[in-house]
């Protein structure tokens, strides 16, 4: 029997994830690159934004440095980014799912949530819904999708993930428990790899092993919060609501260099220069925010990050940047050289200081590749 508990209502969620989004929008267009390892991103220092399948064969995968991309895969084919594209197919395929409900939470350009228990065309069943979905998907903009169909949003991502490419995967309230037991820990959203090594040390694996620990036992070793949470996705229960126009968790903008760099000027000049990217994202998502966090990635690839939030939310570029700047300057001199900066604003609300799902996903940072 399912842990679900007895009073909470079943929901219908589908998740949608395009297949390597941004490499075969490439594909779709480039009949060339069709069949062959594509790479979106690289370039002498970049990192690979996207891969295709045939790329993922060699192990190539998202943020993987480009040098290590080429070792694994000599004949990956890279391409330039175009987010104009991306987002105009990204548009496409909302407005698809808006023909079905008008709960709909994106996550990125190539995958959102849906919440179908109450659909537009009545049909009334998630299954089918998420079928003629990825059947609509594919007749209007020649690309595949995935989709998982579950009573909650924790098991419709994983679900999402079980049949891909173009797959669809269906998790009832009876199969919820057998589905999660199996899957490796580090797969479950809110488990990041250090909570999975964690985890890992002390012999939890999978869901199954997740599940026999009391909650007692999690408390001592992750606090009470956490440990309610991951009692919780043992025993596949999820609370977390579809959540229509959700503001991002964090904008920004980072920028790998063709060249390590040290001195302070220059450093300071890119940083100015990623802020003029971040800010513009900022305000065509009419946000704010309170924290402003920097990235700084060594030529060695270590990678450190630093803070500060501001009483108030960040007025405009110029406080954006003076606070980067700042942060930046607590580093200098740098001990090597940097091969990446970022500038990000989190602790964001939307202009009604709507609060926001602390379980729910952190928007990427896009690469100024």
């Amino acid at each position: 029997m399912n842990d679900v508990a007895a009073d909470a209502p079943i929901r219908k969620i589908i998740h949608i994830d395009m297949d390597a989004f941004y490499a075969s929008v490439e594909q779709r267009d480039d009949p060339d690159l069709r069949g062959r390892p594509v790479a979106v991103g690289g370039g002498h220092r970049g990192v690979v934004a996207a891969a295709s399948y045939e790329a993922r064969r060699y192990g190539v995968r998202s943020a993987m440095p480009s040098v290590t991309a080429r070792r694994l895969c000599p004949n990956l084919i890279f391409v330039k980014p175009r987010f104009d594209a991306y987002r105009a197919v990204s548009h496409q395929i909302r407005a698809i799912f808006g023909d079905y409900t008008p709960h709909v939470e994106p996550l990125s350009l190539d995958e959102a949530y849906l919440d179908v228990t109450e659909d537009l065309k009545g049909i009334g069943i998630a299954t089918h819904i998420a079928e003629e979905i990825r059947v609509r998907i594919r007749a209007e903009t020649g690309l595949t999708a995935s989709a998982g169909v579950s009573y909650n949003k924790f098991l419709a991502k994983l679900a999402s993930d079980h049949n891909k490419p173009d797959g669809l995967c269906v998790v009832t309230p009876r199969q919820g428990l057998a589905f999660v037991a199996p899957l490796p820990v580090r797969r479950f959203h809110g488990i990041g790899p250090k909570t999975a090594e964690k985890m890992a040390r002390l012999g939890i694996e999978t869901g199954g092993d997740l599940r026999a620990w009391p909650i007692e036992d999690l408390r001592s070793q992750f606090g009470e919060s956490s440990a309610h949470y991951y009692f919780n996705l043992a025993r596949a229960i999820c609370h977390r609501q579809v959540r229509a126009d959700r503001p991002s968790k964090s904008i920004g903008a980072e920028r790998t260099f063709d060249l390590d760099l040290s001195d302070e000027a220059d450093l300071m000049t890119e940083l100015d220069r990623i802020s003029v990217y971040a800010w513009t994202r900022v305000e065509r998502s009419e946000v704010y925010g309170r924290t402003v966090s920097l990235k700084v990635k060594y030529q060695d690839f270590k990678t450190i990050t630093r803070a500060h939030s501001l009483r108030e939310p960040v007025a405009d570029r110029q406080q954006f940047l003076a606070a980067g700047i700042a942060l930046l300057r607590g580093l200098l001199p740098v001990p090597k050289g940097v091969r990446l900066l970022g500038l990000t604003l989190s602790g964001i609300t939307d202009p009604a200081q709507a609060e926001p799902d602390s379980a729910d996903e952190r928007e990427p940072v896009l690469p100024l590749l």
